[in-house]
């Protein structure tokens, strides 16, 4: 959809174009096709030899072609004030962001999270990178109250018990806290540190693009296990994430450990997605973390322990994080951390901005919204359109709908 007098963008004015585009957009359609073909094979190894994947990825950039022309026809000629746009990573989604902002054309991009009546947006960068630096600039400064603690807690305890929360329907883990001690007989650890490597789900949008020194999350997994697999002074746990329980079709993570390590070491543990180990029990006994992009990252650092950040993740470089910026920075990272583990415990200053950054991830990068894609319906139930547009409605949301089209982000 294309804001400019609310005029509306609709498929019937898409015609191909014969014009040669752009160098800077040619480049985007590559990159886009490529992680196009990533979420579509659910994997992050694209063979072009392969014919299969090959196929897929002309496919996807002669698509992604057509919708760039007819994207950068139509904005020439109409000139919009503001794009809207879900997503604005991948596929045509992610061609049509790119064509805004080469335009220097203003481009909101919007998800949905777990919670109904919630919507994430972003203003000039695609929603899926969660770009938090306006976030943090304005409202991290900012006290953390007792409140704001307890709400946080809340979320957190639900979690760790395997319960629902608010109003979302989705559990984010799959068996309840069982205690440390009784994880670790669970898993036959002994005294030597543990750190644990928590995984994301692969073909996830939110994991596309946010490799840092890594050429993508598998790569990091593999060199990393193979790396501790020489360090018997210490255990290893993987937590797959239990979010590939939704996507059976994905490559799992543990297939990547057992690639990299066919034979597993005594001190390297695998926790599947269906395994019932609660992610929050491993937070608990872990004494390093590792993360790609996942907000188990941050939840390990509010419990106070070392976190090395090794992917463009939305909580990195915000002082709660380790940040290695290239394999020999990581290496080193991992010596000089694993090597006196007491010593990078995070003081008491950055757990509490740990948690204070998390109220504001949590609770107040989600802003107030109506109706979702999902039970649409059921939401416009609840919310009709006249309900929406009174001025109890309004008062609720047309903080949001403002930044929709473009206006700058308020705080209440």
């Amino acid at each position: 959809m294309f804001h400019a007098g609310y005029s509306v963008l609709s498929g019937a004015d898409l015609q191909p174009s014969t014009f040669n585009l752009p160098t800077t957009i040619q480049a985007d359609i590559q990159e886009v096709s490529l992680w196009d073909a990533q979420y579509t094979l659910m994997r992050e190894e694209v063979d072009m030899n392969d014919a299969g994947d090959k196929a897929l990825y002309d496919l996807r950039v002669e698509r992604n072609t057509f919708a760039a022309k007819a994207a950068l026809q139509y904005m020439q000629m109409n000139k919009p004030d503001v794009v809207l746009i879900p997503n604005g990573l991948i596929l045509e989604m992610g061609i049509v962001f790119r064509v805004a902002r080469y335009l220097g054309i203003d481009a909101v991009t919007y998800e949905f999270n777990d919670q109904r009546e919630q919507i994430w947006l972003a203003q000039n960068s695609s929603i899926m990178q969660q770009e938090t630096d306006y976030l943090v600039e304005a409202r991290c400064g900012l006290p953390i109250t007792d409140a704001m603690f307890e709400r946080v807690a809340d979320l957190e305890n639900a979690r760790r018990g395997a319960r629902v929360w608010g109003k979302s329907k989705r559990l984010w883990q799959y068996v309840s806290a069982q205690g440390a001690n009784e994880t670790r007989k669970t898993l036959g650890l002994d005294s030597r540190p543990v750190v644990m490597l928590a995984a994301n789900v692969l073909g996830d949008s939110l994991t596309l693009g946010r490799d840092i020194f890594a050429s993508s999350m598998t790569e990091w997994i593999t060199k990393t296990v193979q790396y501790f697999a020489k360090r018997t002074d210490l255990q290893l746990v993987i937590r797959v994430h239990p979010g590939e329980k939704l996507v059976p079709q994905a490559k799992s993570m543990a297939t990547v450990v057992h690639e990299a390590l066919p034979e597993l070491p005594n001190h390297i543990h695998v926790i599947g997605a269906l395994d019932p180990v609660n992610t929050y029990d491993l937070i608990e006994i872990a004494d390093v973390g590792l993360a790609y992009t996942t907000t188990v990252g941050l939840e390990t650092a509010m419990n106070g322990r070392p976190v090395i950040s090794c992917g463009q993740t939305h909580y990195r470089g915000r002082g709660i994080t380790i940040d290695p910026n290239t394999w020999d920075e990581y290496y080193a990272t991992l010596e000089k951390v694993l090597n006196d583990i007491p010593a990078h415990q995070m003081n008491e200053k950055q757990i509490e901005f740990a948690w204070n950054y998390a109220y504001r991830f949590f609770f107040e990068y989600p802003r107030p919204f109506p109706w979702r894609l999902m039970n649409f319906w059921d939401d416009l139930a609840e919310h009709p359109l006249e309900s929406v547009l009174s001025d109890e409605g309004m008062a609720q949301f047309k903080d949001t709908f403002d930044f929709l089209v473009g206006e700058p982000f308020a705080w209440k």
